[in-house]
């Protein structure tokens, strides 16, 4: 299993965050130890002091794939869930800097919590899909995929060109505006719709 993140797959967010906007999905990796399921808290790691959250719609792929037309790609998903990209800005930030990969900042063990998936079936309209972040109580973060540059038939026709996608692999498809940092004891609540699918602590 492996998981795949796009990013700058909202216009808005990109511009928060001084970046260009692209033509074509940019996408990077986490490794399977960064995944963190089951509600269980998310440990704030010693080498970073500005971890932000990235709150993402998540697909998580059926079949074996590659070189797939944007047409069939519709077929490789059949469940939807939401995850938080964790990152650890400041590392990002210095990595960007020296032109060097910055895998340190988004790869690192538990920076992908992800809670429990749905059908595909439950969703009227994958262009028209709500999500949001709480974290003590309050709305942190909120996207709608119709904002997406991406669709995720774009994205999975776009990635499987270079990387062959497995059952079981998830895909991150990318965060709206409104990152920001976390604290030790921030409790966090994930939602698409009105429906609660991931909850954690930051210890």
């Amino acid at each position: 299993m492996k998981i795949i993140c796009i990013g700058r797959n909202y216009r808005e967010h990109a511009k928060e965050l001084n970046n260009a906007v692209p033509e074509k999905p940019v996408f990077f990796m986490k490794p399977d130890t960064a995944l963190l399921q089951k509600n269980n808290p998310f440990f704030y790691p010693d080498f970073s002091k500005n971890v932000q959250y990235e709150t993402e719609i998540v697909l998580k792929i059926n079949r074996n794939g590659r070189h797939i037309e944007e047409q069939f790609a519709h077929k490789y998903f059949d469940e939807i869930g939401i995850g938080i990209d964790f990152t650890a800005r400041d590392l990002q930030a210095e990595q960007k800097k020296k032109g060097l990969p910055w895998e340190i900042a988004k790869a690192f063990d538990q920076s992908a919590p992800v809670g429990k998936f749905l059908p595909k079936s439950q969703f009227a309209d994958l262009n028209n899909i709500k999500f949001s972040l709480k974290i003590n109580g309050e709305i942190r973060q909120q996207g709608n995929t119709e904002d997406m540059m991406f669709s995720f038939d774009r994205i999975i026709s776009y990635v499987s060109q270079f990387v062959s996608l497995k059952p079981g692999d998830l895909i991150f498809t990318g965060t709206p505006a409104g990152v920001g940092p976390i604290q030790i004891n921030d409790h966090f609540e994930v939602f698409i719709g009105e429906e609660k699918l991931l909850e954690f602590n930051v210890k």
